[in-house]
């Protein structure tokens, strides 16, 4: 925060579809013939199918129309294929201990020869039910039994030089075993989620009341989220304070229309907007009643999935400075006034102008963008974002709340919702376990072993043991900017390497104990392929002090692949309380292991050594914000070596092909500032290795970067105390 080996060549689709319809007629005739030569039999209650629609993960998919889920749909035009490897397996969690009587696999012709049925009660542990190495395909049958949460089938030889195919993959049952209670999902969303509809009395009353409570709360305990039911609202200004949330419960942000303003100022800090984070405004159209709303913001304040009918100032009332920002998935009507705004990333939306450009303006997917001139003006401008998922969000759906999953969109370029409809899945909120203060981390997780997702409800949770995130496609969201604490030093949320997991909309506060890790994407020796389904992280921001003391070794560690980073603040705190070079320590912000991992607007402060580690191949990163750690007490004190402090950004040596557009480092030693940084960023001099629009400045002389990346760019030293950056347009 500023003060101032290689498969066989498939078939060619027509000759696997013709496969697959004769291996159909085949199996419907013989089972015809069968059930007419069969004796009349008294009649038994039948057993009741319990894997269908619930939570599925595989080794592997052969490609992006072959998922898991496929499996477990009900529908026998689609199915789970494998990649063309031994062994190879698919997993349905029931979402509860039961008895299980029977499973049924209807396979396409790419069967298995071989392969067991194994149970679990815990999904570690497994138990063989059925095995055969004369598997005939088409469609068995098995009589099994046991008590499980978990089954698989372990395909460990194919019957063809394909993958692994199932149509589907039936368990029967019956539930009622010992597993313990079953967790309800759904539910009342808690007294700090005000839901209005255009009827409700003294709307502008509870938004002044909360705004009161809020607004210079920055270290507090308050959470609090608006949602406003699809219609048009009139003679509203919300203000939104610190830890709070506003936002539609439509489908498209034109469903719920403001005839207002969603405000935020900088009053409570004479007229400075630095320090104006943990806020959110979503979902919404607006009709700002002067023509321009004002959105006045730094760090971790995500503008989302919004149309402005108007122009956007994002400035505070007086032009002081400010720290922001991040907009994505927005409708900007006129021109946003970006006036004293230092930085700011815009991501797939669509502007009617952008005007200044102070230090760090970077755009990908934008209609209405600038066109790239850094160094003067300092615009950044990518045609559209290689890869973007939205944030998942609340909505109604009738009177029925459910949680819409937005789908992922290659080379984007303007909104999602544009073309009306967006595309994507909606989920029940039937299916979620609906978070509330005082609920322990073993009933999260017990609750995600069932098979639901997560909904944190506005509130601080502390957690004496990690949130496991074991399962393809959860949702991990929150409301309000609620916020997890881990105790004891524990790492507060680990990621199984899986598929299209979905974490939105939380804070990470660092405990008092030194915690080795603060949010983990994928275990260590991660390695699965999630191209077709990523893993996405937005609006979910780490602090390591200001609201008292707090240590961590690495907030964030991604090894999955794939993973989509969308807008982070990761920051060792400048002020507050709990604050001192040992007091917060957290000698590294975020380190990235994993192959092809993608940050669209990451912020990344105040480190004890690396703020940003990049040892994954293909890794890219559009835009980045960074300010070192202003409390370094001297010199010695962050010597790396023979290299004069830790880079902002760092890209291991190892590395052969990495991208970067629009990055900025800031220095504010303001404790010794003589302190000299030999530069921001530090990077192998390799041809995939590139780096565009970038630079650093030194705020008010304290301490200076000797260069910019490497031994390139010009130090910030002849500037003196003047905040001039020192800019680099290409590297190398």
């Amino acid at each position: 925060m500023p003060t101032v080996g290689t498969p066989p060549v498939a078939p060619p689709a027509s000759r696997r579809s013709a496969r697959r319809g004769v291996v159909g007629v085949v199996v419907t005739a013989l089972v015809a013939a069968l059930l007419a030569l069969a004796p009349a039999q008294e009649a038994e209650a039948a057993p009741v199918l319990l894997s269908q629609g619930r939570p599925v993960t595989a080794s592997s998919q052969e490609h992006a129309g072959t998922p898991a889920s496929a499996a477990v749909d009900g529908d026998t035009g689609t199915r789970w294929s494998s990649a063309f490897s031994d062994p190879q397996w698919i997993r349905v969690d029931l979402g509860t201990t039961a008895t299980i009587s029977q499973v049924e696999l209807r396979w396409e012709a790419a069967h298995a020869k071989a392969y067991r049925i194994e149970t679990s009660r815990n999904g570690t542990d497994w138990t063989t039910a059925y095995s055969t190495t004369s598997g005939t395909g088409g469609i068995e049958t098995l009589n099994v039994s046991g008590t499980a949460r978990y089954v698989r089938m372990l395909g460990t030889a194919r019957a063809t030089g394909y993958g692994y195919s199932l149509w589907e993959f039936k368990v029967y049952g019956a539930t009622g075993g010992d597993g313990g209670p079953t967790l309800p999902g759904g539910g009342d969303l808690g007294p700090n989620v005000h839901v209005f509809d255009p009827s409700t009395p003294g709307i502008q009353a509870k938004l002044d009341e909360v705004f009161r409570q809020q607004e210079s709360a920055q270290f507090g305990s308050g959470r609090h989220a608006f949602l406003f039911k699809p219609g048009t609202y009139n003679g509203l200004n919300a203000q939104i304070g610190f830890y709070t949330q506003i936002a539609g419960l439509g489908l498209r942000p034109g469903d719920t229309t403001i005839n207002g303003d969603v405000t935020v100022d900088a009053g409570w800090f004479n007229g400075n907007a630095t320090q104006n984070f943990w806020r959110a405004a979503e979902n919404l159209a607006l009709n700002p009643v002067s023509g321009t709303n004002r959105w006045a913001v730094s760090q971790a304040a995500s503008f989302r999935r919004m149309h402005v009918k108007g122009g956007l100032n994002l400035a505070p009332n007086g032009y002081g400075w400010a720290s922001g920002g991040y907009i994505a998935d927005t409708k900007v009507d006129g021109q946003v006034g970006n006036y004293s705004q230092q930085q700011w990333y815009t991501r797939d939306s669509a502007i009617g102008g952008w005007s200044n450009s102070v230090w760090n303006q970077v755009f990908s997917g934008v209609e209405g963008a600038p066109a790239t001139s850094f160094p003067e003006p300092r615009y950044t401008t990518l045609n559209t974002t290689p890869i973007s998922r939205e944030k998942p969000f609340l909505y109604l759906d009738g009177n029925e709340y459910k949680v819409f999953a937005p789908a992922k969109r290659t080379d984007a370029r303007g909104t999602s919702w544009a073309s009306g409809t967006p595309q994507g899945e909606s989920v029940p909120l039937s299916r979620f376990y609906v978070v509330k203060p005082g609920t322990t981390a073993a009933t999260m997780n017990a609750a995600l072993e069932q098979g639901l997702h997560l909904l944190f409800t506005p509130g601080v949770y502390h957690v004496d043991r990690t949130i496991d995130v074991n399962r393809a496609n959860t949702i991990v969201l929150g409301l309000g900017l609620a916020t997890i604490i881990p105790d004891n030093g524990v790492t507060a949320m680990r990621v199984a390497d899986v598929d299209g997991v979905r974490l939105a909309g939380f804070l990470i506060d660092a405990g008092t104990v030194n915690s080795p890790t603060l949010l983990e994407i994928g275990p260590q020796d991660a390695a699965a392929d999630h191209a077709a389904n990523p893993t996405t992280v937005q609006d979910v921001y780490i602090r390591i002090g200001g609201a008292g003391p707090g240590k961590a070794t690495t907030s964030m560690v991604v090894n999955s692949d794939d993973v989509i980073i969308d807008h982070t603040w990761v920051w060792r705190a400048d002020h507050g309380e709990g604050v001192g070079w040992e007091t917060n320590r957290a000698d590294y912000g975020v380190r990235v292991n994993g192959d092809d991992v993608l940050a669209t607007g990451l912020f990344v402060e105040h480190f004890n050594k690396y703020d940003v580690e990049w040892y994954g191949e293909r890794g890219r990163t559009v835009f980045y914000q960074n300010e070192k750690a202003y409390d370094a007490p001297n010199q010695a004190a962050i010597q790396n070596g023979t290299t004069k402090g830790y880079a902002a950004y760092r890209v291991d040596d190892s590395v052969d092909t990495h991208e970067a557009w629009g990055l900025g480092s800031y220095c504010n030693y303001n404790v010794d500032p003589s302190i000299r940084q030999d530069h921001g960023f530090k990077t192998p001099v390799k041809p995939g290795v590139r780096f565009h629009s970038l630079l650093v400045v030194s705020l008010g002389g304290m301490g200076h970067y000797n260069h910019v990346i490497n031994e390139t760019g010009a130090s910030t030293v002849p500037a003196g105390t003047s905040t001039v950056p020192s800019t680099v347009v290409s590297f190398p």
